[in-house]
């Protein structure tokens, strides 16, 4: 059957629907197409939004026991990433069973093809390895015990590249056929087998990248096939479902937050489905960042820019007491996350120097990372250079979360006026200020961020680009100190629909459990595999690379439901 013929009845046929054009839904479309099979690949935005969120993304991918990672002295192991994720996922629940299995089928996917899988088609590593999650200070526990994270050559686009040229081959000899703007409303059951889509189409709309689309209906459409797969993402852009599932582990939502993802991540695809007797387990497994800033050069409404930070910034709440061990910068996300909901305020800061934000302050995103994103090697080697990133700087510049000053007084007057309240209190803020200073002079310290920090520098990656060298914040050669407000970005969930190890959808109790007959899932919508293959808590690097994975392994899937 080719890809998009019409049937008698009027509807739109192939071996396979696809619905979502993002990376997971491209590679599982890609994939059945490969075999031999038409697909009918239905996306809701424009041409421009091919790649959904994985064009913005940093690029950053897991991998175990890598080149990458030996040259740089890095001793990985298999065994080792597995006790670092099992620690960090904490599975714990009856429906972890097959999240489990993914976890561990992913992981020997990172520590095994992956690599080589993405360098045959062209995707290329920066030399330098980073160090994100870096824990919650115990072995057993959350965290990376060595650096994993290995950003792309390209960032996110670079991810993306092979498999949008893979794409555009399909759809020139007519095996992929992508319905744009159209917006799948319906699962279409029958015998308790799903066999189809039905949706409307919406009128055109030209808006860039990111900008909400409209959502005027000019028509209807159904489609039918063999099996449906769902790529449809997860539910960060929308809110009001973010605040539906919020676990009260966290304490209160936060109502101040930015958004890492456009509104058209909205959880349509979870709903449905959920809707139609789908199992969507761990809705209240999330990964949202406590480091967001507020863009300001926004692409979609509320846009947020995540800080990756290194590890020196003292991180302070809203009244500017010190967060306890080991909530550090880049450590524990959740953790962190968790104590700063229960300080009661929507806020947090660091406060540093000029010198720490020159060498450790990177913006997550493509957009923000212009030398790694446009393949600049003069760019990226003026990293190593004195002064901060073009983007950094701007953010100094225009954004509105940044104040600066000569000392503690004057910074703390600044951090006040901004939020608008006396939350700060200058003596307090320096005193710890003083106390922290006071474990430099030593090349020992009873100060765990101390210790952390010197830890950080014998690895030759932070020394170079990641870590700045030991120095007192109230150091004026150093200066001028810098405060940063941070809000919660919401990014993720880390659940989704529960689905086997070929990507299909398994049933809801009340619906009769089982595997759903006909419908997959991959991507974030199947929190990127099994229903939540992260667990409680994610290592980074996992989720592009869980939509690899996870639309590889759906898009199989199929083939095989299909033979």
């Amino acid at each position: 059957m080719s890809a998009g013929a019409q049937r008698s009845d009027g509807t739109t046929a192939a071996d396979a629907i696809v619905v979502g054009a993002g990376l997971a839904g491209i590679v599982a479309a890609c994939e059945i197409a490969d075999a031999g099979r038409s697909v009918l690949l239905i996306e809701r935005e424009g041409e421009q939004d091919l790649g959904g969120q994985a064009h913005w993304s940093f690029g950053g991918l897991f991998l175990v026991d890598s080149p990458e990672q030996r040259r740089l002295g890095i001793r990985d192991s298999l065994a080792l990433a597995r006790q670092d994720w099992m620690g960090s996922a904490r599975f714990e629940r009856p429906e972890d069973h097959w999240p489990r299995a993914w976890a561990e089928a992913y992981l020997r996917f990172a520590a095994g093809e992956k690599r080589a899988w993405l360098h045959e088609r062209g995707v290329r590593f920066f030399p330098v390895v980073g160090w994100a999650e870096r824990g919650d200070g115990t072995a057993e526990g959350h965290g990376n015990s060595v650096p994993r994270f290995h950003i792309t050559w390209g960032t996110g686009p670079g991810v993306l590249d092979p498999f949008l040229r893979r794409l555009a081959e399909h759809r020139a000899a007519g095996r992929i056929r992508v319905l744009l703007r159209h917006a799948v409303e319906e699962l279409v059951i029958e015998g308790g087998r799903v066999i189809g889509v039905r949706g409307h189409v919406l009128a055109p709309d030209p808006t860039p990248r990111g900008v909400a689309s409209t959502r005027e209906v000019t028509g209807d459409f159904e489609a039918s096939a063999g099996a449906v797969l769902l790529a449809t993402g997860g539910i960060g852009g929308n809110p009001d479902l973010v605040r539906e599932v919020w676990p009260q582990r966290l304490g209160r939502m936060p109502a101040d937050v930015v958004h890492g993802v456009p509104a058209s991540v909205d959880g349509a695809g979870m709903v449905m489905a959920r809707e139609a007797g789908a199992h969507w387990i761990n809705t209240d497994r999330m990964w949202h960042y406590t480091e967001g800033l507020r863009n300001w050069d926004p692409v979609w409404e509320n846009h947020g820019i995540r800080i990756l930070p290194g590890p020196s910034s003292l991180w302070v709440d809203a009244r500017g007491e010190r967060l306890p061990a080991p909530a550090f910068p880049g450590f524990d996300t959740t953790g962190t996350l968790r104590i700063l909901r229960e300080r009661g305020h929507d806020h947090s800061w660091f406060v540093l120097t000029r010198k720490i934000i020159e060498k450790e302050f990177v913006l997550s995103g493509s957009e923000q990372n212009p030398d790694l994103t446009g393949k600049d090697l003069r760019g990226v080697l003026g990293r190593v250079r004195p002064g901060a990133p073009a983007p950094v700087q701007a953010f100094l510049d225009r954004g509105e979360d940044f104040v600066q000053a000569s000392d503690v007084a004057g910074l703390v007057g600044r951090m006040n006026a901004l939020v608008g309240e006396d939350l700060v209190d200058a003596e307090r803020l320096e005193t710890q200020i003083r106390a922290r200073d006071a474990e430099v002079v030593n090349r020992f310290s009873k100060d765990t961020q101390m210790t952390a920090i010197r830890g950080a520098r014998r690895y030759l990656g932070d020394r170079l680009i990641r870590t700045a060298s030991p120095h007192r914040l109230l150091d004026e050669s150093a200066g001028p100190l810098i405060a940063v407000r941070l809000h919660v970005l919401l990014r993720k969930t880390l659940g989704g629909l529960e689905t086997d190890l070929e990507g299909r959808v398994q049933r809801a109790p009340s619906a009769g459990a089982g595997g759903f007959d006909g419908l997959f899932a991959a991507g974030e919508a199947s929190g990127f595999g099994g229903g939540g293959y992260h667990g409680n808590s994610a290592l980074e690097g996992t989720f592009l690379g869980g939509c690899l994975f996870s639309g590889r392994q759906a898009g199989r899937g199929v083939v095989e439901e299909l033979r």
